[in-house]
């Protein structure tokens, strides 16, 4: 076994045992930059900005900007780009102060006889 390969996964033994000691599911990236985003209700009817400071596959730690009342709707989005087409629809988890944790909340099944065609479109009813 040459050396890169076993220094290669001494750093997943070593992350694998971070996530375990930090009870997380899922490996977390920090970001060195700030990354603004928003957090915006199901309903759109409030935006929060705030910077993305850590996240994962399963969810996020954020710094919200301002009042974090609005988070108790449970549910919104987590907006990542600036005219909204990258979003993750995520659950409120924690609140301490100005920071938050978020899960991203999982697609739902397709219907059966339904195509998938237009998913990403919100249904009229």
């Amino acid at each position: 076994m040459s050396f890169e390969n076993s220094l290669a996964k001494l750093l997943l033994l070593l992350q694998e045992i971070a996530m375990r000691w930090n009870n997380r599911k899922a490996a977390r990236v920090q970001f060195e930059h700030k990354h603004h985003v928003n957090l915006m209700g199901v309903d759109g009817t409030w935006r929060r900005s705030c910077i993305l400071l850590d996240a994962s596959a399963s969810g996020a730690k954020l710094e919200v900007e301002g009042s974090t009342d609005a988070l108790k709707t449970q549910e919104f989005f987590l907006v990542l780009s600036s005219i909204g087409m990258t979003f993750r629809r995520c659950e409120l988890i924690w609140v301490n102060g100005p920071h938050v944790g978020v899960r991203f909340i999982a697609e739902k099944k397709k219907e059966k006889g339904h195509s998938g065609k237009d998913d990403h479109l919100a249904r009229a009813e």
